[in-house]
């Protein structure tokens, strides 16, 4: 197949620097632009886009690049956000299925263009409502999702062939995505039409956040599966967000996060590889999920030395010739990790400098905090006031008018080398612990490099370390957060903050045993059964019998237990 992916600019000359210019200029008069007035608040004009002066060189130029050109540094569109701004995409879910169902019609009919749903740690933990796991977590730090009758309650009024939706969720991804897919059928929607994102990111889990129900071979397996059947059914449907959010959350430096999340993404196209699937047919299906923390250009640096990198072991390592499997296309969420519980209204302003910092590195979409995420879930006012930081962003500042705003700025490109020459340094490193290329590897050379460093302790060790200094560093006035170890004098009171009351568990218990009654029990037993045969017989797509079991109104516990009976379960060595 012929390479598509636009070249890069071929050096710093100024003779390829003005060819490039020009091939920029074509692209972007073929392209679609919105309606808006693309001036500054004093009305002067500006240009789509800003590069070196006609005439000029610039060594190493063709790292830097224009928009919509191989490597990406400055953006996937030669439009940047002219063509089209970023998705607002906040997360959001608490409490049973209805009562997020009322907050998913607050946030769309404000502005909101996607939804993003926040599960419960049941749920997360494939565990039903009523299971001794669940006591006291039910509805609590997102929606409890048990069968699709709660995925019913959960979109109802919510065309899902009209609403990009993506799901944040990992060990169980593939029963909830199941459940979401049966939920659409329901409502009379081509499942084939879907367009959203499931997390399914299981490697960070073993890294960070720790939410695993099986060994790493069998999540390998369900993902597998996934990535065949969205490549085969749902082409517009991207069933893996590869997160970097839960990495950095857990103390990891910027490096850190950048350079272990490409590795899982890398991991990734290794599993598609060894399914047999076309390169340049599934990798467009991937894309990513960034934390912003509180350093601003650190932060965009970050953004756009991932977008180079990806691009570049893309088509460099993995043989993708096409321009969308190059692409690195990425979700922001502002850094939860950043906000304190002193003095909270200062999230307000911590959150708009985040969100501007993943504008400006040229996110996709974004969710900006809530003031008093760091006390408990968003209160309604809480959830209009970050829903209108990113609106105030993208309406009033003229982000959106210029295509990279920043690009060229010597200390952004430096940093933005940088962190690509650490990351490169810790591929490297991953690559040494799964053997080396020249090994034999089930999946992948990266693949093993990962699992090896889950299973030694690589990752957890260096992004304790990580957080262990920093932590050292605040204690001794080194690094300093407002509120917390300087400026602490306030006259602020206390917030009032979403309370969950235990009634939602009690009820979701109770909704749940009904359910029990009223199903067929013996298609939910002969649905399970199946899928017990199909995880045992190791081959054949397990997606369509978890369908099955889901449409019988099998709950998610249910399912994750019929298929632990052959996977069984992992525990991590404890090193700390």
């Amino acid at each position: 197949m012929a390479d598509t992916t636009p070249g890069p600019t071929g050096g710093g000359g100024a003779e390829e620097i003005e060819t490039g210019r020009e091939r920029w200029q074509r692209r972007y008069d073929a392209a679609r632009v919105r309606e808006a007035d693309f001036s500054t608040l004093s009305g002067r004009a500006l240009r789509p886009v800003y590069g070196p002066p006609p005439g000029s060189e610039v060594p190493g130029f063709e790292r830097i690049g224009w928009p919509g050109e191989y490597p990406y540094t400055r953006g996937l569109y030669s439009t940047g956000y002219r063509g089209r701004t970023w998705t607002i995409r906040q997360f959001a879910g608490f409490g049973n299925a209805r009562q997020t169902n009322e907050r998913y019609r607050m946030i769309l009919d404000s502005g909101g263009g996607g939804l993003s749903v926040a599960f419960d740690m049941p749920t997360l933990m494939g565990h039903d409502s009523d299971s001794p796991h669940a006591l006291g977590e039910v509805g609590h730090c997102g929606v409890a999702i048990d069968s699709v009758a709660d995925m019913d309650l959960l979109f109802h009024g919510i065309p899902l062939d009209g609403t990009t939706t993506s799901m944040t969720v990992s060990g169980p991804a593939v029963p909830v995505f199941c459940m979401y897919l049966v939920a659409a059928e329901r409502q009379g929607v081509d499942v084939g039409t879907l367009n959203g994102t499931l997390q399914t990111d299981i490697f960070k889990e073993y890294i960070a956040q720790k939410e695993w129900l099986y060994p790493p071979g069998p999540h390998l397996r369900l993902i597998g599966d996934l990535m065949e059947f969205c490549a085969e059914r749902i082409p517009a449907y991207k069933p893996l967000s590869v997160s970097g959010y839960h990495i950095r959350e857990a103390g990891a430096t910027a490096a850190q996060e950048l350079a272990y999340t490409l590795a899982d993404g890398f991991g990734y196209v290794e599993l598609g590889l060894s399914r047999g699937l076309d390169v340049d047919s599934f990798a467009p299906g991937l894309s990513f999920f960034f934390d912003a923390h509180i350093d601003f250009f650190e932060e965009i640096a970050k953004f756009r030395a991932a977008r180079r990198i990806w691009a570049r072991w893309m088509r460099q390592t993995y043989g993708a010739t096409t321009e969308k499997a190059c692409w690195l296309r990425f979700h922001t969420q502002t850094a939860g990790v950043s906000l304190t519980a002193q003095q909270p209204y200062n999230n307000v302003v911590r959150t708009a400098v985040e969100a501007l910092a993943a504008v400006l590195g040229g996110t996709n979409s974004l969710h900006t905090n809530a003031l008093d995420e760091t006390l408990a879930l968003p209160t309604e006012q809480s959830a209009e006031i970050a829903l209108r930081t990113q609106q105030v962003l993208m309406e009033e500042t003229g982000v959106a008018n210029v295509a990279d705003p920043l690009g060229g700025s010597w200390y952004l490109e430096s940093l933005t080398d940088e962190l690509e020459a650490e990351a490169e340094r810790i591929f490297a490193r991953i690559l040494r612990m799964g053997g080396g290329r020249d090994a034999e590897h089930e999946i992948g050379p990266m693949t093993s490099g990962i699992l090896a460093g889950i299973e030694n302790g690589y990752f957890t060790s260096e992004i304790a370390e990580a957080a262990f200094q920093y932590q050292q560093a605040l204690e001794k006035g080194d690094k300093r957060i407002v509120g917390v170890n300087c400026h602490t004098n306030t006259v602020s009171g206390e917030l009032d903050i979403l309370r969950i009351s235990h009634e939602v568990e009690r009820e979701q218990k109770r909704t749940l045993a009904e359910r029990r009654v009223r199903r067929d029990g013996a298609a939910v037993d002969r649905a399970l059964a199946r899928l017990l045969e199909g995880v045992r017989a190791d081959d054949g797509n397990l997606v369509p019998l978890i369908m099955d079991a889901a449409r019988a109104e099998a709950t998610l516990g249910e399912i994750c237990a019929t298929m632990g009976e052959e996977f069984g379960t992992y525990t991590e060595d404890p090193r700390f």
